[in-house]
């Protein structure tokens, strides 16, 4: 009898029956030898505790298939040779321990591979904003230094008095800014928005705010024949212009 209970322990059906691969026929003889011999439910309970422990200390899924492979390897490498119940489990915990420190190795140089990803993809954002930035400032040097363009005062109407501002346009270079000097102050839930119309269709070119730096040009299509309207609309914006709120227009 203890040598049937010896073998049985030398076997890995306890430890495949605790990670849930045994067969049918397997579970059902290793269930019943843990009924029925104490030593073996003994050492079932230490395996199963002793891989408890190690769950909660090294919480890291491993990836499937590695932990039998790993033991099946040590199983291997141990034919012929009879091994006792603590060489067993502390092979177990092993063989976990390696497979949880090699899925951590290999999350982690996911992760580092994904930040590296995320980080060059900023990189190339900012090289892209400097460069439309470098763009901006040179074709604003040129309207501003440039003969050929003109330049047209603006003002507001009866609903925007001091609204003050100034259009450049170059037909040349076919640019165009707006240098928005002055506006007047409306109530919170209302904002200024400017709009042009260029070759049939209105675009939409987003809210002004009251600006610090009072020489600060804004881009604006350039088209033959374009108008440009600054209009007063509900707070954050709208998504057509409202005709009946036109404080300015800029043609040219």
């Amino acid at each position: 009898m203890k040598d049937k209970i010896r073998i049985f322990l030398d076997s890995d059906l306890l430890e495949k029956y605790l990670l849930g691969t045994t067969k049918k026929e397997e579970t059902l003889q290793v269930e019943r030898y843990i009924a029925m011999y104490p030593k073996v439910r003994k050492t079932y309970q230490e395996l199963q505790e002793n891989l408890e422990a190690f769950a909660k200390i090294h919480a890291v899924k491993a990836p499937e298939g590695l932990k039998m492979k790993i033991l099946s390897t040590i199983r291997a490498q141990n034919i012929g040779r009879r091994k006792s119940r603590r060489f067993g489990i502390a092979a177990t915990i092993a063989a976990l321990i390696f497979a949880g420190s090699s899925y951590f190795f290999w999350d982690q140089n996911k992760s580092l591979q994904q930040e590296n990803t995320i980080v060059n993809n900023r990189i190339m954002n900012l090289e892209a904003d400097m460069k439309q930035q470098l763009e901006d400032v040179r074709n604003q040097f040129i309207v501003l230094n440039n003969p050929l363009t003109k330049k047209f005062y603006v003002n507001g109407n009866n609903k925007a008095k001091d609204l003050k501002a100034v259009a450049y346009i170059n037909p040349v270079k076919k640019l165009s800014y707006i240098n928005v000097r002055n506006l007047p102050n409306l109530p919170k839930n209302q904002c200024y928005q400017m709009w042009a119309e260029v070759n049939g269709e209105m675009v939409n070119l987003g809210i002004i705010k009251k600006i610090e730096d009072k020489d600060k040009l804004l881009a604006l299509p350039y088209g033959k024949n374009a108008v440009s309207y600054i209009t007063i609309e509900p707070k954050g914006g709208n998504s057509s212009p409202t005709v009946q709120n036109i404080v300015a227009n800029i043609s040219y």
